[in-house]
């Protein structure tokens, strides 16, 4: 077996399922305010105590642009600290990847859209020179003999707020070229919550037999028209296995101006555990990290259907008392 091969085992095990919290970079992407490196840390060990085990950190990007991110080495140390915990960065280019690749991070993520004017709108470049700067990165990390998952999340996978519809197919065609070039793991996005479960379900499906179990994909869901929770419901029945999420649904995309964020994670844990989905998630104490991006961006609005209803009392909600899958 290969040594990413091990690795990726160890990170996403085949028989659980896995969810991301992705709020300290997507969510953090369009913010006017940000919390400070210390509440960060604070934000993962109180996320990191109540279960969580996956975190996107932040992006390697000019620090002078993107100061949200300027402390991402810092921050992937904290998750380096914990015993058992997952990091994960993305990088937009070659030199993003390089800088990554030298630090402690376990996962760095590469984006290529499935909407040719979406990648040429976001990225710069047109879908072909992607996925050469992916082939790329892989040779840059293997030849560093660096231990680093290398994973593609694949943009506007469900359709494009540029161009319209997007053909499954070429999400698979991508996805195929992806993994021809090396990398370890792929995830597929909504990224301007385009579709419903219908859609997420007939993807998933796909994705499901195109991976082996071993190499599970990440599913990545925003709330934009109010579908979040409806689509992680299909994700889940269709196969997937990896689901991103961020508390209070923080986030957005530029490309969807008015958006809401990401499905909230404090729902997607709720959903997860109703539906016989072990987590290992303490509910009650992950609603209570939402303080600290309350008080440090106190003009981002929060959601939550959970936060604000509560966890309830007397039902057998939990995935032990459901039937663990």
């Amino acid at each position: 077996m290969k040594h990413s091969e091990t690795l990726l085992a160890q990170a996403y095990p085949a028989d659980r399922l896995i969810l991301r919290e992705v709020g300290l970079r997507d969510g953090l992407q369009l913010t006017r305010q940000f919390p400070s490196t210390v509440a960060k840390r604070d934000w993962i060990t109180r996320e990191y105590a109540a279960g969580v085990r996956h975190f996107e950190v932040g992006s390697f990007l000019p620090p002078r642009r993107f100061p949200q991110f300027a402390d991402v080495r810092e921050i992937v140390s904290t998750v380096a600290a914990l015993e058992g915990a997952h990091s994960i960065a993305l990088a937009l280019n070659e030199r993003g990847a390089s800088d990554a690749l030298q630090t402690e991070v376990n996962e760095v993520t590469l984006v290529i859209s499935a909407s040719e004017a979406h990648n040429l709108a976001n990225a710069r470049r047109p879908q072909a020179q992607s996925l050469t700067e992916i082939a790329n990165v892989v040779r840059l990390r293997d030849e560093a003999g660096a231990s680093t998952l290398l994973s593609v999340g694949i943009s506007m996978a469900f359709g494009c707020s540029l161009s319209g519809a997007v053909d499954p197919g070429e999400v698979e065609r991508i996805a195929t070229a992806c993994l021809e070039a090396g990398v370890d793991k792929l995830g597929v996005a909504d990224t301007v919550g385009y579709v419903g479960p219908r859609q997420v379900g007939e993807l998933c499906r796909r994705m499901s037999a195109l991976m082996p179990p071993e190499r599970p994909y990440a599913v990545h869901l925003h709330d934009t028209r109010g579908m979040g929770i409806a689509n992680a419901h299909a994700a889940l029945a269709a196969g997937a296995r990896v689901l991103d999420a961020s508390l209070g649904g923080l986030g957005g995309c530029p490309f969807a101006p008015g958006a809401t964020g990401n499905v909230v994670m404090e729902d997607l844990v709720y959903l997860a555990e109703i539906s016989g989905f072990a987590t290992g998630i303490d509910l009650e104490a992950l609603c209570a990290v939402r303080a600290i991006p309350r008080q440090a961006m106190p003009d981002e609005p929060l959601y939550g259907a959970l936060a604000q209803a509560g966890v309830p009392q007397k039902f057998a909600w939990r995935a032990e008392e459901a039937g663990r899958h």
